[in-house]
């Protein structure tokens, strides 16, 4: 199933290599959780820090039955890293939205 996916850039130039790379990772995501409704990913690429250099910020938010998760992720200047990072952290969540769903963990009395 082909998930719904949106890309948003700021202050970097579109890449036809780091869509697809994204675009797998989405994929990927859905082999976890096929109940997928839609993804953004949002790279933004920050003002220029002096002892950091240029920061690059991945925010992931996937919509799914029930709620919506978010995972942000930042990192000094390499792209391959912050994406990894953050779609990990995805992967985990969603993960755990799944086993909630399907009723593997038990609920709080409360």
């Amino acid at each position: 199933m082909q998930i719904p996916l949106q890309i948003s850039l700021q202050g970097l130039r579109h890449s036809s290599a780091r869509d697809d790379a994204i675009r797998k990772k989405v994929d990927k995501l859905g082999r976890y959780y096929d109940r997928i409704m839609r993804c953004r990913v949002a790279l933004e690429l920050s003002a220029r820090h002096k002892r950091h250099g240029k920061q690059l910020t991945v925010r992931v938010d996937i919509k799914v039955p029930g709620g919506e998760i978010a995972v942000s992720r930042r990192h000094d200047e390499d792209l391959r890293i912050a994406l990894r990072d953050a779609f990990d952290a995805a992967r985990r969540k969603l993960e755990d939205h799944a086993r909630t769903r399907r009723g593997d963990v038990k609920r709080r009395a409360g």
